[in-house]
């Protein structure tokens, strides 16, 4: 318990950011009467010292411009014209390739609105503006002006998006003819606007680790490879792109030597996200069996499950979530050191002020892998995926200057992806929690519970990318571009996938993800027929229950074993647990084959033997494993601790065909989704017991 408290708190710190960067503009506010029905409204601004604010009227394709928002217009009031501006400053922005509009140290805009409505008293503007240093901050902030006192209350900030830079970036003076006018040559690194159950216990043959390694390490490296270049793509990191690859090639004079730079960058970054994950590698030194315990462990999928509807709830734009910016500038500090050194915490610090978009992305690579059972290397292999994915855009832009003429502008379709980024995470924030409920076997989140959530989700998801709605932070959206387009198509039509899940289709696609078809209000689904797999004449032997498809099996091994010796049959130990990804992926897409349901029914006696059932053991039946030196407590202990003595090994699923003298009748595996490999080590044991 102490060990796993020790992780907890890691991982929480790790999560939840405990600390925002200060808010870089100051506003105040006042209203100024010009007639009985028209009013100006006065937004002054205080801007810190090497900060740039944006105009209304600077160019949309390089930072975003100013917006004037009014809430609550329609039938109250109609504003005047557009804001009227103070004097603001032009310059070139090389990287964009526009000429920007914005302001420095202070600004002001002078709003004149006409009272439609004599009743109305209250006036609620909203103003929605970036203002850049070495982070760029979207910062949106309410206003309440009060008609009848002639005072404004502003309310709260209440929302700020960071898209953040890596190092400072240098201010410098172009002169004009008319004016002086500053602006940020990107000369700094920018950070862009970004179940398998398995175990590592060394099993009884070659054959057999072989199997356990099914939880295939290529599809975790692929799918955190994905998730990295995912995370690319939103605000917080994609911006970034064009300006780290600039300032690497520009500030040398050898072409070669940029380039050089910025792949270790990009290395720099990979390496970082693996060194996060050497903490595991000690935790499984420790305990071997850690990872199987955090795979199941039922508060720690609850801590998995708020922190992803939390994540979720930010990336729809309700907050945001930081790392300190102590650390932040502490990195940031340390990156002017130059040399490679310099580059290392210019990587540090990007990975540190982009974590509002990638830590969510990152507590999706944590959750699943740590919640798969697969161990310290496959924690490390993850990391490393996502590292590549995140870094990858850096290198080869790096490599190849001239592609980046090929990238899509900023905009407002960064929010989007996080928006459905947020989506997504809400849904698999229900599979943590259905696992919790599976261990316990509460049946809070049967199969038809689970599946209602998720069609929801994916169904409101639809309607956002088919504009039905906004998010806060959404620009308008005059028309749906195809790729939007396209996504919603996707999302309604996994939605529609999903509905006949609640009739009882199995849903193959998602085996292992949604509860199992016994887990169920109706495990025939609604309007099926309800008729009992077993004849209703037909007597359950003691101890028997009616499993997945209708097949009998004993959950305790004594019971299920003098029944064998009853009928005279061979014994299926079936080493699983109520939330392991690949045992329901074996019932559900192996078990069902025709051949292989006859012999589960026909022709074994299937014992299972959960490794995560809470069920305290009477207090007489407790005992000290000799082979962990752990104190068993409870039902699920006692037969990890009976598969790892037995047969050392503590895969999950784990299958031993044995005879009634409790010897093997070959060699037992672990995950098999082959139906045919798996059919015929079920064959081959049954004939040697014949």
């Amino acid at each position: 318990m102490k060990k796993l408290s020790t992780i907890l708190f890691l991982l929480f710190a790790f999560f939840i950011a405990q600390a925002q960067v200060k808010e870089p503009v100051k506003w105040t506010s006042k209203i100024e009467k010009k007639s009985n029905t028209e009013f100006v409204l006065v937004f002054n601004a205080t801007i810190e010292n090497d900060w740039h604010m944006y105009s209304q009227f600077s160019d949309e394709n390089g930072a975003i411009p100013l917006e004037v928002v009014f809430n609550n217009n329609k039938g109250n009031y109609t504003p005047v014209g557009k804001a009227a501006e103070s004097k603001t400053e032009k310059a070139f922005n090389e990287t964009f390739g526009v000429t920007e509009t914005f302001w420095s140290h202070t600004a002001q805009l002078r709003q004149t609105v006409k009272i439609t409505n004599p009743a109305n008293e209250v006036v609620q503007v909203s103003l929605n503006y970036q203002v850049c240093k070495e982070v760029c901050i979207q910062g949106e902030n309410l206003f309440e002006f009060n008609i009848n006192k002639l005072t404004a209350k502003e309310v709260k900030n209440f929302t700020e998006i960071k898209t953040a830079t890596v190092a400072k970036p240098e201010t410098t003076e172009v002169k004009a003819d008319t004016a002086t006018t500053v602006v940020d040559t990107a000369k700094a690194a920018v950070a862009p606007s970004t179940d398998n159950n398995t175990s590592t216990a060394e099993p009884v043959t070659k054959s057999t680790k072989e199997k356990e390694g099914d939880i295939d390490p290529w599809n975790i490296f692929l799918g955190t490879l994905l998730a990295g270049i995912f995370v690319t793509f939103t605000p917080c990191v994609f911006p970034m792109i064009p300006m780290t690859v600039s300032f690497f090639i520009k500030q040398n004079t050898s072409k070669a030597k940029g380039k050089f730079n910025a792949v270790f960058y990009g290395i720099c970054i990979i390496a970082i996200y693996v060194l996060l994950s050497l903490p595991f590698h000690i935790f499984e030194g420790l305990d071997g069996n850690i990872f199987a315990d955090i795979s199941t462990n039922v508060y720690l999928n609850i801590f998995f499950f708020l922190v992803f509807v939390i994540f979720s709830i930010s990336f729809f734009g309700a907050f945001e979530i930081t790392i300190p910016s102590s650390l932040a500038n502490k990195a940031d500090n340390a990156s002017n050191l130059g040399g490679l050194a310099g580059i290392f915490f210019m990587a540090l610090t990007l990975i540190i002020v982009s974590f509002s978009c990638t830590g969510p992305a990152l507590g999706l690579v944590f959750g699943t892998v740590l919640s798969s059972d697969g161990g310290a290397t496959l924690v490390s292999l993850a990391m490393f995926g996502f590292g590549l994915g995140l870094a990858m855009p850096f290198m080869v832009f790096a490599l190849f200057p001239s592609l980046m003429a090929n990238l899509p502008k900023s905009g407002g379709w960064l929010n989007t992806v996080k928006v459905v980024f947020g989506f997504i995470e809400l849904a698999l924030a229900f599979k943590f929690l259905s696992n919790a409920d599976l261990v316990l076997q509460l049946h809070l989140l049967e199969r038809e519970v689970f599946l209602g959530i998720w069609i929801a989700i994916f169904a409101v998801l639809a309607l956002y990318l088919f504009g039905k709605f906004s998010m806060p932070h959404d620009s308008p959206v005059p028309f749906l571009s195809v790729g939007r387009m396209l996504l919603g198509v996707l999302a309604f039509a996994f939605t529609v996938y999903l509905v006949p899940g609640l009739w009882g289709a199995p849903l193959k696609l998602l085996s292992g993800i949604t509860p199992p078809l016994n887990y169920s209000e109706s495990p025939f689904g609604f309007g099926g027929s309800g008729a009992a797999p077993v004849a209703s004449t037909e007597k359950l032997p003691d101890g028997a229950k009616v499993a997945v498809h209708g097949i009998v099996a004993f959950e305790d091994y004594d019971k299920g074993l003098a029944y064998a010796k009853t009928v005279k049959k061979p014994v299926l130990l079936d080493f699983t647990g109520r939330a392991c990804v690949n045992c329901r992926k074996m019932e559900e897409g192996v078990w069902v084959d025709p051949e292989v349901l006859t012999i589960l029914k026909n022709d074994v006696v299937l014992i299972s033997l959960y490794g995560d059932e809470q069920i305290d053991l009477p207090e007489n039946e407790q005992f000290i494993s000799k082979y962990s030196g752990r104190k068993i407590t409870t039902v699920g202990k006692k037969w990890s601790d009976f598969q790892l003595g037995k047969y050392n090994s503590n895969a999950r699923p784990y299958y031993v065909l044995m005879g009634l003298d409790e010897k093997n009748l070959n060699e037992p595996v672990a995950y098999t989704p082959d139906i045919q490999e798996y059919l015929k080590w079920l064959q081959q044991g049954v004939a040697n017991f014949k």
